[in-house]
């Protein structure tokens, strides 16, 4: 029937057009748009440009005990926390090899002070030579030099506090052997406390004393925590390449002995910039869209900082910028915003 003929001719047209429709829609939906991009707007703020570093908190007057001899521990004072003194003894190791080889010198000192005396009763009745007594003499101080080193090893066998403080930490145990290289004991004032801090050699010259320093660690959050340079260590290092820096920390600082931080030393400061993210530059420009294309707007920089710099020329305050850019980016190329603009 040719009515009927007619209709599904005009049913599989619509349909095919509706087709063509929806993939040509599908086509310009996926490649004609273009490269999805977010955008944000440049805004006013404080701006700083830092010198990245990063320290650990102690005292600033504080020692370890070392023992100069490696032996056995049998005395420890158990005072970790304790206020000490200098001079209190802290720990005693195992001196008995040293205390019989003192006591052997003492007796051959006695014996030969004993041949002296008799040397010399005998010289007084002319029943001896002169040289004998010199001798015998010589052998009683060389006993005596000896007596008074063996004295000094084992008086290094006890473990004094090298000063008044706290014991800010006590390692091993009574039983333990141990020699130069074991740090028994930490001995310090709890405060004041500073950062020892390690920076670039090409920043040193960037930096001065009574920087302000912000500190982060991951303990405390977003708290603020702050410090100053108080010192720069004259020389550096050549083979890490970086200088020694001590940062003074306030009397109230949370931060507790032997913490590890991160400090980001302010070298330059300007309130009220107009900011942009660092991820937003390409060199000494930024993208814009300008019918949805990139184009490329020249600007002049001033403070950088680890996550924002500021603009000097080139944008006002709430211009639209893609961020973050990519290296495919391009002028001219289609474009699409992905994401709602926000500050």
């Amino acid at each position: 029937m040719p009515s009927s003929s007619v209709f599904r001719s005009a049913r599989f047209w619509s349909s095919l057009v509706f087709v063509i429709i929806c993939l040509a829609s599908a086509f310009y939906w996926i490649f004609g748009r273009g490269e999805p991009v977010s955008t944000v707007l440049a805004v006013r703020g404080d701006a700083a440009e830092v010198v990245y570093a990063t320290g650990a908190v102690e005292p600033v007057r504080w020692a370890k005990v070392v023992p100069i001899q490696r032996a056995r521990l049998i005395y420890l004072c158990e005072c970790e926390g304790k206020a000490v003194h200098a001079g209190d003894i802290l720990a005693q190791q195992d001196g008995s090899q040293q205390k019989a080889h003192l006591d052997e010198l003492l007796a051959r000192h006695d014996q030969l002070e004993r041949d002296v005396q008799r040397l010399n009763n005998l010289l007084d009745r002319n029943a001896a030579s002169v040289a004998a007594v010199d001798q015998a003499v010589t052998s009683m101080k060389e006993i005596d030099a000896r007596i008074v080193a063996a004295q000094d090893v084992l008086n290094d066998l006890v473990l004094r506090s090298p000063m008044d403080g706290v014991v800010l930490r006590e390692d091993f145990s009574v039983g333990e052997i141990i020699g130069s290289g074991d740090v028994v004991f930490w001995v310090g004032q709890p405060s004041p406390l500073r950062i020892v801090a390690d920076i670039n050699e090409e920043d040193v010259g960037r930096i001065k004393i009574d920087d302000v320093v912000l500190l982060r660690h991951e303990g405390f959050g977003d708290e603020s925590l702050s410090a100053s340079v108080s010192s720069i260590t004259p020389k550096g290092d050549p083979v890490t390449k970086t200088f020694r820096v001590y940062l003074a920390l306030p009397e109230t600082t949370p931060l507790r002995i032997g913490m590890s931080v991160e400090a980001n030393i302010i070298i330059k400061e300007k309130k009220n910039a107009l900011l942009v993210p660092a991820e937003a530059l390409v060199g000494q420009s930024v993208f814009v869209i300008e019918n949805s294309r990139l184009l490329r707007r020249p600007i002049t920089t001033g403070i950088r900082g680890t996550r924002m710099v500021e603009v000097l020329t080139g944008l006002e305050v709430g211009d639209e910028i893609i961020s973050p850019t990519k290296p495919a980016f391009t002028e001219g190329l289609r474009v699409f915003r992905a994401e709602a603009t926000k500050p």
